[in-house]
C-alpha cells in the first residue's frame, strides 16, 4: 500500500512539474539540442611546449564560419538531407588473367558483341579473311603495322619493340558461364614485312601483341557501350548455332537430338531456342546439363499474369498452376560427335514419345 502512494505521489509531481522550465523548457533538463550547432564557434589551436614536436591534425567535422544567422531568433529546423542517388556503377567489360592467360569477359550477348568486336577492327584499319559464327571465330587478313590506324599502330608498334611487319588477329567469343555474358579471346601473329605470299603464311605468336590488342578492345567497347550499340541479328540467329542438327531415336524408340557443336555452344544454343519456342524454364543445372521446363505454362505467364493481376486485381490460385504442371527435362549428354539432347520426366525415366517428339523438333527448327 506504501509502494502505490509513493508511485501516485512521483506522478503527481512529474504531472506538476511538466510545466515547469527547469525539465521542458528553453533551458531545461530536456530541452531540444537540435540547434546548438548554430552557436558553435572556432576556437584557438591548443598551445604546446615548443620543444614538443607536433603533427598538425584536421578536423574531421570543421565547424564552417559564419554558422549563425542572426535573422533568425527562433528555434531553427535543421533541412532533411538530399536523397543519395540509387544508381550502382557496374563494368560491363573487364580484363581478366589466369597464369599466361589474359582474356576480355563482357556482360552482353555474344550477338551483341560480335559487331562490336568487328566495328573496332575495321575502324582500325584491319580487313578480313574468314568469318564463322557457327564457331564464334573472324580471322583477319595479313595487315602492315603502318596501314593500321595512328593511335594504334603506335600503341601496338610500342609492343613489339618497334619491329615493322605485318600482323594478323584471330578473335574467338565463347558463351560466358554467367548468362547473356561473353569471353572474348585474341590470339595474333607477327611476321616480317614481304616475308610470306597469302594467309596461309605463317607469323610467330605475340603475346605482346595480344595484350596490347586487349586493352585497346577493352577501352573501345566501354566506349561503344556509353555511346549505344547495335545487335547484329544475324549473329543472333546463327552465333551458338550447330553446324549440324539431326533428330534420330535410339533402339527403344526414344527420340534424341544430335548437336554438332561442344558443351558451351549446345548449352547457349539450347536455351536460346526454348526462349525463342516460348517455353518455360523454372530452373537450370549446367553442372548436369539439364533445362527443367513447365510445358503447361508460356516463358511469358509471370508478366501477363502481373499486368492481369494489376488491371483486375485478382491473382492465379498457385493450386491450379501446379495441378495443370506438365514438367520435364531438357538433358544434354556429351558423346564422341558433340552433343546427345533427350527430353525425360526425371533422371531415370524418358518423356512420352509424343511429346519428346513435339519438344525436340521445337528446338530443331530454332537451332536451324
Amino acid at each position: 500500500m506504501k509502494r502505490l502512494a509513493g508511485l501516485s505521489a512521483l506522478a503527481v509531481i512529474l504531472s506538476s512539474a511538466s510545466g515547469c522550465g527547469w525539465l521542458w523548457g528553453e533551458h531545461g533538463y530536456f530541452r531540444d539540442r537540435g540547434s546548438d550547432y548554430l552557436e558553435a564557434r572556432q576556437t584557438a589551436p591548443m598551445r604546446l611546449p615548443a620543444d614538443v614536436e607536433i603533427k598538425r591534425i584536421d578536423p574531421l567535422l570543421p565547424v564552417p564560419l559564419n554558422v549563425a544567422d542572426l535573422q533568425h531568433d527562433s528555434d531553427f529546423e535543421v533541412p532533411r538531407p538530399q536523397a543519395l542517388q540509387s544508381g550502382q556503377e557496374v563494368n560491363e567489360f573487364s580484363l581478366q588473367q589466369s597464369g599466361d592467360s589474359r582474356w576480355l569477359v563482357a556482360q552482353r550477348a555474344p550477338a551483341e558483341v560480335w559487331p562490336m568486336l568487328r566495328q573496332f577492327f575495321e575502324d582500325n584499319g584491319f580487313s578480313f579473311s574468314e568469318e564463322r559464327l557457327s564457331a564464334g571465330e573472324f580471322i583477319t587478313a595479313w595487315q602492315p603495322l603502318d596501314a593500321l590506324s595512328v593511335p594504334l599502330a603506335r600503341r601496338l608498334g610500342g609492343r613489339v619493340s618497334g619491329q615493322a611487319g605485318e600482323v594478323r588477329v584471330r578473335v574467338r567469343v565463347e558463351p560466358g558461364v554467367q548468362r547473356n555474358s561473353s569471353e572474348i579471346f585474341v590470339s595474333s601473329a607477327l611476321r616480317p614485312s614481304g616475308s610470306g605470299s597469302g594467309d596461309g603464311a605463317a607469323g610467330r605468336a605475340d603475346t605482346g601483341l595480344d595484350a596490347a590488342l586487349l586493352d585497346e578492345m577493352n577501352a573501345s567497347l566501354m566506349r561503344s557501350a556509353e555511346r549505344g550499340s547495335s545487335v547484329s541479328l544475324l549473329a543472333a540467329r546463327d552465333f551458338d548455332a550447330p553446324s549440324r542438327v539431326t533428330l534420330s531415336q535410339d533402339g527403344n524408340g526414344n527420340p534424341f537430338l544430335n548437336l554438332d557443336a561442344d558443351f558451351d555452344r549446345a548449352w547457349s544454343s539450347i536455351g536460346r531456342a526454348l526462349e525463342m519456342g516460348n517455353v518455360r524454364v523454372e530452373d537450370i543445372n549446367r553442372s548436369l546439363g539439364v533445362y527443367y521446363i513447365n510445358l503447361a505454362e508460356k516463358a511469358d505467364r509471370n508478366e501477363k499474369q502481373g499486368l492481369l493481376g494489376r488491371l483486375f486485381g485478382g491473382k492465379e490460385d498457385p493450386k491450379e498452376v501446379e495441378a495443370r504442371a506438365e514438367r520435364y527435362q531438357v538433358r544434354l549428354t556429351r558423346i564422341a560427335e558433340g552433343i546427345q539432347v533427350t527430353v525425360e520426366k526425371d533422371m531415370n525415366t524418358f518423356a512420352p514419345e509424343r511429346v519428346a517428339r513435339r519438344v525436340l523438333n521445337m528446338l530443331q527448327e530454332h537451332l536451324g
